[in-house]
């Protein structure tokens, strides 16, 4: 149980890590005309502080995960770049809230994907949290047609199930070198957005203050990964996700609150879904009791 509470509330705080990413993007001078530079930079410093904290963890032999990465850590790695690529295409085209609106689906997303690959089965507490936040997720759709493009939209969902996609991964293999796939995913995302920006002849740098709010980013969404990648193995991917809800409410309320000068004001609906997500989380958190060998079933893999 300890354990159990240890994870939760690990990956509880990596959502909050990554719920400041709107909040940064809406720092950035005309985000909407240099994605796939701000990409590219974020991208890389992901790579980087990853492939610095395995140096430090485990000396120069870090470099030995690599060769262990298989097909597990590749599909991770790639879902996860997806879904780095289609955030931030979506966060500069709609609303925060429409972009944290459609990530508040991984849990549904990851669910399928984890019973039809993993054969992981959901509990009651867990069922009831998903009806929950999914009557919350509901409840701040009613009002968002007009407030961003199909584009924008889209993308969200597709990173959405980018996400879900990795959460999974990691849960696949578990001697699959799990920061290794997160290292993958920068570099990937680093090389899209290398690729377009060749193919577009577009300039590659960007201002000063563009640059460090992208390695700022890619540090806050590194950070949280790590944590993220941690506690993996202790809870069901469904849950993962579930609880990781937090960057979604977080990611609404940074932009909003006047301090930081956004005002991104969110509707009645909005808040009001994310009141109901929230009594999903914490009624998740504080009814998950049993341990997990009794409430899931495990495919092992070799």
């Amino acid at each position: 149980m300890i354990k159990n509470s240890s994870a939760i509330l690990i990956v509880l705080i990596a959502g909050l890590f990554w719920s400041f990413g709107p909040l940064v993007v809406r720092y950035i001078d005309d985000a909407q005309l240099i994605p796939w530079q701000y990409l590219f930079f974020r991208g890389s410093i992901i790579f980087l502080v990853l492939n610095v904290y395995l140096f430090l963890a485990e000396g120069i032999k870090f470099t030995k995960n690599y060769n262990k990465i298989g097909l597990s850590g590749i599909i991770g790695g790639v879902s996860l770049g997806i879904a780095n690529i289609s955030f931030i295409l979506s966060i500069t085209t709609t609303t925060a809230a429409v972009t944290m609106m459609m990530l508040a689906t991984q849990p549904f997303v990851a669910a399928i994907l984890a019973y039809v690959f993993l054969k992981e089965k959901i509990s009651m507490t867990t069922f009831i949290a998903i009806v929950v936040a999914a009557g919350g997720i509901i409840f701040m759709s009613l009002d968002s047609k007009g407030e961003g493009s199909l584009f924008g939209l889209i993308n969200g969902l597709l990173s959405s199930l980018g996400f879900a996609g990795f959460t999974v991964s990691l849960r696949w293999r578990r001697k699959t070198p799990k920061f290794t796939t997160v290292a993958i995913a920068g570099i990937f995302c680093a090389a899209v957005a290398i690729l377009v920006l060749i193919f577009n002849d577009d300039n590659i740098f960007i201002s000063v203050k563009n640059s460090s709010l992208s390695a700022l980013h890619g540090f806050l969404v590194c950070s949280g990964l790590i944590l993220f990648s941690i506690k993996s193995k202790d809870l069901p991917a469904t849950d993962l996700t579930l609880l990781s809800l937090t960057e979604v409410l977080g990611g609404i309320f940074w932009v909003w609150l006047p301090i930081f000068g956004i005002n991104e004001v969110p509707t009645a609906n909005t808040l009001i879904g994310g009141g109901i997500i929230t009594t999903a989380i914490i009624f998740y958190a504080f009814n998950t009791k049993q341990p997990l060998s009794s409430r899931y079933v495990w495919v092992k893999k070799k």
